[in-house]
């Protein structure tokens, strides 16, 4: 099994900046790659960014090109995502996840 633990979610201003860690432990052996995703209330858990382990090829919503990056450290077995320019229709509940695997979720609040 691979667990999975988020931090760095939190409340800030429309146009401020987080980060979110997402750090990995556990059979992370077989780890491809890692992904964000976002659930805000009442709507479906969307796709945010992914970057393969090894490579480090990423990709990302067409919602969120350009304002968030995502990165990771090996050796910590820890992915990141930078989220700059923050708007409120970036509130959500943000989820890592690999494989079947997912954390249990950060709050990410945006205040106009």
């Amino acid at each position: 099994q691979v667990q999975l633990v988020e931090s760095g979610g939190g409340l800030v201003q429309a146009g401020g900046s987080l980060r979110l860690s997402c750090a990995a432990s556990g059979r992370t052996n077989n780890i491809y790659a890692m992904a964000w995703f976002r659930q805000a209330p009442g709507k479906e858990r969307e796709f945010v960014a992914s970057i393969t382990w090894s490579g480090g090829s990423t990709s990302y919503a067409d919602s969120v090109k350009g304002r968030f990056t995502i990165s990771r450290d090996n050796a910590k077995m820890t992915v990141y995502l930078q989220m700059n320019s923050l708007k409120p229709e970036d509130t959500a509940v943000y989820y890592c996840k690999t494989r079947s695997y997912w954390g249990q979720g950060t709050q990410v609040t945006v205040s106009s």
